[in-house]
């Protein structure tokens, strides 16, 4: 090194080490600010998801397996991928008429064996959310070893179940009342609205890289 070179270097370190920089201070306020009033959450998650071709159905905590069950004669989709392990698997299976439609198909073998249904005849699959935000109209996914993101991403159509007393208003939010700086997840997703993608030319279509619909059934607590 050469000695221009290094008395250069010496007197920027010297510099440095005499003004070490501050670093900013965290200010979430203009987030923070972001605030709706409870009856307006939903509203506006509608709205905004809705736009980006997001199908919605109302339910209670009682009756939301059987409003899905007859969603899915309706459309004709025969067969639903759930998680057995969860709370909701069982609620599904536990509740609601039976019938020929829909077939409910339980995730609790290896993907491996999985893969011939998975790919050729599973129409649909059922997750949970850990609720919704407000400020972008997103559901927030929260993928564990018993109900993992294959649910969601591999068939056609996704159903998501979003409690009304999870709405949040922003991201932060849902982050701090959740307490993710405690147990941050390996996997947790945004999500808006079906799969969709554009050519050069911004033609969009749908379902290239997961589902084709997204369907939000939100129940009322």
């Amino acid at each position: 090194m050469s000695d221009a070179r290094n008395s250069i270097l010496t007197r920027l370190r010297a510099t440095r080490d005499a003004h070490p920089p501050t670093p900013p201070a965290s200010d979430f306020a203009p987030i923070e600010a972001k605030q709706w009033a409870a009856e307006e959450r939903l509203p506006r998650i509608r709205r905004l998801m809705e736009a980006v071709h997001t199908e919605f159905l109302d339910a209670t905590k009682a009756d939301w397996p059987q409003v899905l069950r007859e969603f899915l004669a309706r459309e004709g989709v025969g067969s639903l991928l759930y998680a057995p392990g969860t709370e909701a698997g069982k609620q599904l299976v536990e509740g609601g008429e039976r019938g020929p439609i829909p077939t409910l198909i339980p995730y609790d073998r290896p993907l491996e064996d999985l893969k011939p249904q998975l790919f050729e005849t599973i129409e649909a699959g059922l997750t949970t959310t850990r609720g919704a935000i407000a400020e972008t109209g997103s559901l927030i996914l929260w993928p564990t070893a018993e109900e993992p993101r294959t649910l969601s991403l591999i068939p056609h159509i996704h159903i998501a179940l979003l409690r009304t007393d999870a709405l949040y208003d922003t991201f932060l939010q849902a982050m701090r009342e959740q307490g993710w700086a405690q147990a941050m997840p390996t996997n947790a997703l945004l999500v808006s609205g079906p799969s969709k993608t554009a050519d050069i030319e911004q033609t969009l279509a749908y379902g290239v890289h997961g589902p084709k619909r997204l369907v939000v059934l939100v129940i009322h607590q």
